[in-house]
């Protein structure tokens, strides 16, 4: 790599070798800028106008890779401190991809014609390289759309290239959505479909990216209203575009885009926007041919139009006929769709903003609760009066059919309704006559239908048919009679049945079903015995008095109800309190959960953000040894072919060596000496065919000879053999004869021999036995060491084992400290709780006394005041007793407390009142006579009066009415709170 030169320095190198034509070098040298590890840390202010001429030098040479890696670089650094020096190179790059395209076009349109290219990531064809090269009446034509392409494709690889560099950072959002705005203008203007829908697929893409992105540091909130708008603003911009280029499918994804952010907004979006999204989605469902949401797009739209206000009479007029045409032209007695179907229903009910599916009946309600028919023009209205108010199916298409056509019109609003209104007026015919006939002919129907261009016998059958397979019409074709009849069967389901049509006739029918008669059987049944039996049994009158009776007893009920959700209520509040706290400690947690994670998160980034820049950088380092391979294998191969030509192994011109690599010059000699190889094995072949000829020649001559040749050969071969076997005995016998004499000539050494040998083995065992202490001496030397390397391990070992032992009881020791520690925090913790819980007990008991004593001062007030009560009484019945009696009394008697009075003989008793606080037993009908106290008179005046006297007992206290004391708050905010029961480790339970 080539050492960091100052940017000023490499600005003025780049501009020297562009003044000199060298563009290519002078857009090499601001690359190896860029991959220096000095550029990073280089000031904004002094890079801008560099990237800014590195930028133009990659328009000017078309370099969209090499300017998407630099400007990746460029964002990387800028995005932290300058958003708006990334903004203003991205313009700059924006700007001059458009004006390198404007005047391409200019160029092209002095000749030609504007410029036509399906696909601008397309190469070039085959086909149009050979009508290039055969033709040449337009090759002018086709070198003005040659420079026009390159360039659309270089603006549009521009566009992608700002959208990949911009996306999911917030700090860059803005520019990011003006350049895809800028991006769908392009589309638009150039009529660039398969371009809008890749640039439709990368913006999903990237907003589904954002989640996955959401840990970094420049995060795109999407909860975040202003950025949600932004995209919000996109994705209608998207819409609009889809709709304009006719990409219907296109604009429903867009929908659904849009749709999925509304959901997630916080807050509505604005009306007119809105108003937007429904108007485009009327559009969608017309050319989809989906009557019933179209309708209901319509629908919304007119509410939010209304809503907003700021229209002229004509245009509400216009939009009123619009709302009205729509809902008519859904077909009458439309059915609900199968499992597939309702999930398709339900996506679309989502994406209009309703709670239920809309049904035909529903919209109509809907339009004249907004007086749509008053505002609608007259040909709607008559068309209104024909297919919802009257009833007349004889006559019905005929006086439509007018109605249609000039309401259709081709070039009016509602052409595009022409089909959707014949066959809801066709579904409107058969539901009116299935109410008057049960069997029709074929022929009246086609009669009734005639007025319908396009309607003939096959299309009315094939509408019978597709109306009798979705379920709206009950419906039996027979050919043979050439009729039709409608099915009415009582335990069917009608298309009319509310419980199976989504919609239902809003005019009344002329006779009942026999399957509306079914339905509605019991409940009218049960209609009329209801009304029976409240005429029979009408509720009864209750009194003033007894209503207040009942309205008491609920008022009773009630207040216990409401100590019993009282109670329950504080016991929700406690168990919402504990909850509160656990989710706190829980969202604490997971606080430092994701603190932890996004930490590590951030780490491993960086670690692979180096990872890639490395990689980058051998990536780069490896194309650059590449290149400098691929020339020196063009040199080689030159080399290599000229040699191999000199040679003669190769024939190959010039012209062609050029184009030829290593490889292909090895393979090519290697094919010639294939072939040559070939050849040569042909004429070997050939050569041995021949010789083999000769040799059958020679051997079918020969064969007469090879008996006589045999024995001749036979007689010379026993000839050498004996001549063999002679010389073989006799050599033999004289080695014998030699072996003999040198042994007898060596059996004089023998004693000598025998001598050496001993001395030899004496020494060699002496040298063996000081060899073999020797090595013993070393086996015990090595055992030894062995032997102390072996105890040095092991107490090694040892005091290892020591060490982990002392460590394992310390920590034991520290746990065993903790949790003393946590359980005399807990008995702190419980003790201070039973502290409290004595402090509420003694509370509640005093209060309890102060209660008792209280009732007690009331009820001794309450005997008192009854004594006092009863001695007036007394003393009022005998004033009035003294006022009775004859003026002369016996001066004998005296008044006893509880004693009865004795009046004369002959006189009438006057009865004592009874005492209140005393009930005893009944009076005697005869008193006794008064007279002088005699003892035990009393008692047994009493015995006689009644029986045995019982003992006198306290006063019971008369009834008071007092106001009832409160009784114990139970809810005062002290609940009794049972033992806590504390977790313990298994091995501190016993203790």
């Amino acid at each position: 790599m080539a050492p960091f030169t100052k940017p000023e320095a490499v600005i003025k190198q780049a501009e020297g070798l562009v003044s000199v034509g060298q563009s290519h070098a002078a857009l090499q040298s601001l690359v190896e800028m860029f991959s220096s590890k000095r550029f990073r840390s280089t000031p904004l202010a002094t890079l801008e106008p560099i990237v800014i001429r590195f930028v133009e030098l990659c328009v000017d040479m078309r370099k969209g890779r090499t300017a998407k890696e630099g400007l990746m670089q460029y964002k990387n650094i800028a995005q932290n401190t300058s958003v708006g020096s990334i903004e203003v190179v991205i313009n700059r790059f924006i700007q001059l991809a458009d004006a390198k395209v404007q005047e391409a076009q200019e160029q092209a349109d002095k000749v030609t014609g504007p410029v036509d290219i399906d696909d601008l990531e397309a190469s070039e064809t085959p086909e149009s390289i050979l009508l290039g090269a055969v033709s040449g009446d337009q090759s002018k034509d086709r070198t003005d759309r040659a420079l026009v392409t390159p360039w659309l494709k270089f603006l549009w690889e521009t566009y992608r290239t700002s959208l990949e560099t911009l996306k999911n950072n917030a700090r860059l959002e803005a520019i990011y959505q003006q350049v895809a705005q800028q991006a769908f203008r392009f589309c638009l203007k150039h009529q660039r479909k398969v371009e809008f829908r890749r640039l439709c697929e990368t913006l999903r893409l990237h907003l589904t990216n954002v989640a996955k992105y959401a840990h970094q540091t420049h995060a795109i909130n999407l909860s975040d209203a202003e950025t949600l708008q932004h995209h919000l603003d996109t994705r209608f911009a998207q819409l609009n575009t889809s709709v304009e280029l006719e990409l219907w499918q296109e604009a429903f994804r867009s929908v659904e885009d849009v749709h999925n952010l509304l959901t997630m907004a916080k807050k509505a979006p604005r009306p007119a926007m809105m108003a937007n999204y429904y108007e485009k989605l009327t559009k969608i469902f017309l050319m989809s041919g989906n009557a019933l949401y179209h309708a209901a797009a319509w629908s919304r739209y007119h509410a939010i139009v209304t809503s907003i206000g700021g229209k002229s009479e004509e245009e509400m007029a216009k939009l009123a006929g619009q709302v009205l045409v729509s809902a008519l032209a859904v077909p009458v007695g439309l059915q609900g769709d199968d499992q597939d179907g309702k999930a398709k229903s339900s996506r679309l009910t989502a994406l209009l903003g309703l709670t239920k599916a809309p049904t035909r009946a529903g919209l109509l309600k809907d339009a004249l609760s907004r007086d749509v028919l008053r505002l609608s023009p007259a040909p709607i209205k008559s068309l209104y009066t024909l297919l919802e108010a009257s009833f007349d199916p004889l006559t019905l298409v005929s006086s439509t059919a007018p109605l249609l056509t000039e309401l259709c019109a081709p070039g009016t609003l509602y052409s595009g309704y022409r089909s959707l209104l014949e066959r809801a007026l066709l579904s409107r015919l058969l539901e009116q006559l299935s109410q008057v006939y049960s069997t029709l002919s074929l022929t009246s129907l086609l009669e009734l239908v005639t007025p319908l261009e396009g309607f003939g016998a096959e299309q009315v059958e094939a509408f019978l048919m597709g109306c009798a397979r979705r379920g709206e019409r009950s419906v039996h074709v027979d050919h043979a009679s050439g009729t039709i009849t409608f099915i009415d069967e009582g335990f069917v389901l009608s298309s009319e049945d509310p419980i199976a049509s989504t919609s239902t006739n809003t005019e009344a029918s002329v006779q009942p079903s026999a399957a509306d008669l079914v339905r509605t059987r019991l409940s009218t049944l049960a209609l009329t015995l209801h009304n029976v039996i409240a005429t029979l049994y009408p509720p009864p009158q209750l009194s003033p008095e007894e209503e207040e009776a009942a309205q008491q007893a609920k008022f009773v009920e009630l207040v216990a109800a409401a100590n019993a959700e009282r109670h329950a209520l504080s016991l929700r509040r406690a168990l919402v309190a504990r909850r509160r706290e656990l989710l706190s400690e829980l969202s604490a947690r997971k606080e430092k959960e994701e603190a932890s994670r996004r930490a590590e998160t951030t780490r491993r980034e960086k670690d692979e953000e180096q990872r890639r820049a490395k990689l980058e950088m051998a990536k780069k380092e490896r194309e650059r040894a590449q290149k400098e391979v691929e020339s020196i294998r063009a040199e080689e191969a030159k080399k290599l072919a000229q040699t191999l030509m000199k040679k003669g192994n190769l024939k190959v011109s010039m012209d062609e060596m050029e184009d030829l690599s290593t490889d292909s010059l090895m393979r090519m000699q290697v094919e010639q000496l294939e072939r040559e190889k070939k050849e040569l094995n042909q004429r070997l072949r050939t050569a041995a065919k021949r010789i083999d000829h000769i040799e059958r020649a020679y051997r079918k001559e020969e064969r007469p000879l090879l008996a006589q040749d045999y024995a001749e050969q036979q007689a010379a071969d026993r000839t050498i053999f004996e001549a063999l076997q002679h010389s073989r005995i006799e050599g033999a016998r004289k080695a014998f004869e030699g072996d003999m004499a040198t042994k007898k000539r060596l059996s004089r050494m023998m004693q000598d021999y025998q001598q050496r040998k001993e001395l030899i083995v004496a020494r060699r065992s002496e040298d063996h036995k000081a060899k073999l202490a020797e090595s013993l001496k070393r086996v015990e030397e090595e055992k030894e060491q062995r032997r102390a390397a072996y105890r040095k391990e092991k107490e090694e070992e040892e005091r290892q084992r020591l060490e982990a032992e002392r460590i394992l009881r310390e920590q034991e020791e520290e746990e065993a400290r903790q949790e003393a520690e946590r359980r005399a925090a807990e008995e702190a913790a419980a003790a201070k709780e039973r502290e409290e819980q004595e402090k509420v007990a003694e509370t509640r008991r005093k209060r309890e006394e102060e209660r008792a004593k209280v009732q007690e001062e009331a009820r001794k007030r309450a005997e008192v005041e009854a004594e006092a009560a009863a001695r007036a009484a007394q003393r009022r019945a005998e004033s009035l007793h003294s006022q009775t009696q004859p003026a002369v009394r016996a001066p004998q008697e005296v008044w006893r407390r509880g004693a009865t009075s004795n009046p004369p003989r002959g006189a009438t008793a006057v009865p004592t009142p009874p005492r209140a606080e005393s009930p005893g037993p009944a009076a005697s009908a005869t008193p006794a006579p008064t007279g002088k106290y005699r003892p035990g008179a009393f008692n047994r005046a009493r015995e006689g009066a009644g029986g045995a006297a019982p003992a006198r007992t306290a006063s019971p206290v008369p009834p008071v009415s007092r106001p009832a004391l409160p009784e114990p708050n139970r809810d005062d905010g002290f609940e009794p709170v049972s033992e806590k029961k504390v977790w313990r480790s298994r091995a501190l339970r016993g203790t």
